[in-house]
């Protein structure tokens, strides 16, 4: 666009009787030093039956009152968000112009701006995933985060992190004393109620907020502010991951290999005594593989917890986590899903080996399962929803004689991982639409007492045709 070029919208419309309707009219001015919107605001206030179009009036009608004000956007996409908003609220009809807006802005300007919300406001510590996403700042105390559509987003932090967040934080970064709070604590003793006084000297009107938004301070900001709940705005940006975001997952994937493959290795080598595995001369314990595991995921700069090594009937637990000596000839479920600690992001891998050829139930089990988990994988692609994937898998496993009711495969069938190891999409019951981008992934797995338990599962991306699989690393039962 040239400099000094004049761009000019007219938004029409078809009012109706008695509703207030905005009309707004704008010229944008680009050249060297800004690129500046400004609109004039002229609501029509419409009496009797008459109908108004473009500004003018009908014969029949002499009742209109014209207010007049100018209003400033940031851009011209909040421009055109705000007045897609006004109309739809006015039950005005009107084009539906969200389909156009430049995919650059700032999603959650564009949640922000449709909610009717002035703000995104977020009150966690780091270990909360939206606040880590939001802010790419990491402390164990809880801290605010808010920003206004068009701007830059703010973190307001103790003077002690003040430094170290201005170096990491992707957003602007204010002290809570440049927030007020310590004057506001001359007069106000209770903590809720001054962190919601600093909050509201930042952000004024309706607030948008996630779910996990701590009550007390809910509560609190209710005395000047307007709360609104945001069930899927947030989570829907963290579920199509970036390219940084997939290398950080793709990264913590082959430390997760790395790891499994310690432990699997462990079994593999330990010999037999009365049906025990031993390792040293010493009983193959599942806490000593965990140990294992855990030791090789720190040296990479990652942390794991609730890993699973769990062995015949304990496997047939899903998320049991397993103790005790490893047996031979029995199935012995590996679940690792470890968060690299640098950048957040986790990884999820389960394979299930066995020392020694099990029951043939088991390797019945195990071949269906690799089936059904391929049958899983070629059907992912984007636009197929998670639910009709999983019901699927459901299906074939009744057909091969495997039910689910309080055994066989009584679980969903995937999920999404992310700064969470269970994050949307889901692949269940209640799982929607795929999209490219969604890192997700594929554990199908059948669970019968007094025979144990088998689950295989890897982790890839959705792209628009297909599934492209991070996990590389064979599925072999016998070791």
């Amino acid at each position: 666009m040239q400099p000094g070029f004049i761009w000019r919208t007219c938004m029409f419309f078809e009012p109706r009787p008695g509703i207030p309707v905005p009309f707004f009219k704008g010229d944008r001015e680009v050249n060297n030093q800004h690129d500046h919107h400004q609109y004039q605001r002229d609501t029509v206030r419409l009496g009797g039956n008459e109908q108004c179009h473009h500004g003018q009036r009908s014969q029949q009608d002499d009742s209109i009152e014209l207010e007049r004000q100018f209003i400033e956007f940031q851009s011209e996409q909040l421009f055109i968000l705000r007045i897609h908003y006004s109309y739809v609220t006015s039950m005005i009809k009107v084009l539906d112009v969200s389909g156009f807006i430049s995919g650059t802005m700032d999603a959650l300007d564009h949640a922000i701006v449709l909610s009717g919300a002035d703000a995104y406001v977020v009150y966690a510590s780091s270990d909360d995933a939206d606040m880590r996403y939001l802010s790419g700042f990491t402390t164990s105390d809880p801290f605010i985060f808010f920003k206004k559509p068009g701007r830059r987003g703010v973190i307001i932090i103790s003077q002690m992190e003040h430094a170290r967040a201005v170096r990491e934080s992707t957003a602007a970064v204010m002290t809570r004393a440049q927030a007020g709070l310590v004057e506001i604590l001359k007069t106000e003793k209770d903590p809720w109620r001054a962190t919601a006084k600093m909050i509201a000297g930042q952000v004024q009107g309706r607030i948008l907020v996630p779910p996990r938004f701590p009550l007390a301070l809910a509560r609190a900001l209710q005395d000047s502010s307007e709360l609104v709940v945001d069930h899927s705005a947030l989570a829907s940006m963290r579920a199509v991951k970036t390219r940084p975001q997939i290398a950080a997952i793709k990264n913590v994937q082959r430390v997760t290999e790395s790891a499994l493959d310690l432990g699997i290795s462990l079994i593999r080598k330990s010999t037999e005594r009365k049906g025990i595995l031993l390792s040293g001369g010493k009983p193959l314990t599942s806490e000593r593989v965990k140990a294992a595991m855990h030791t090789c995921l720190i040296e990479h700069g990652c942390i794991a917890k609730d890993s699973i090594v769990s062995c015949g009937n304990d496997a047939a637990i899903p998320h049991c986590l397993g103790s005790g000596a490893l047996k031979a000839h029995q199935p012995i479920v590996l679940d690792i899903f470890p968060r690299h600690e640098q950048s957040g992001y986790f990884s999820d891998m389960t394979r299930t080996v066995s020392k020694g050829e099990p029951d043939a139930k088991v390797r019945d089990m195990h071949a269906v399962i690799c089936e059904a988990q391929a049958l899983a994988i070629g059907q992912v692609r984007e636009g197929v929803s998670g639910s009709a994937i999983h019901q699927t898998v459901v299906d074939f496993f009744r057909d091969h004689g495997y039910g689910n009711t309080t055994t066989g495969f009584v679980h969903n069938l995937g999920h999404g991982i992310g700064l969470e190891v269970h994050e949307p999409p889901s692949l269940g019951p209640s799982g929607t639409s795929l999209v490219a981008g969604n890192v997700i992934t594929i554990e199908p797995g059948l669970y019968y007492p007094g025979v144990g338990g088998v689950r295989l599962e890897d982790v890839g991306i959705v792209t628009k045709k297909g599934f492209l699989r991070f996990t590389n690393y064979p599925m072999d039962l016998v070791v």
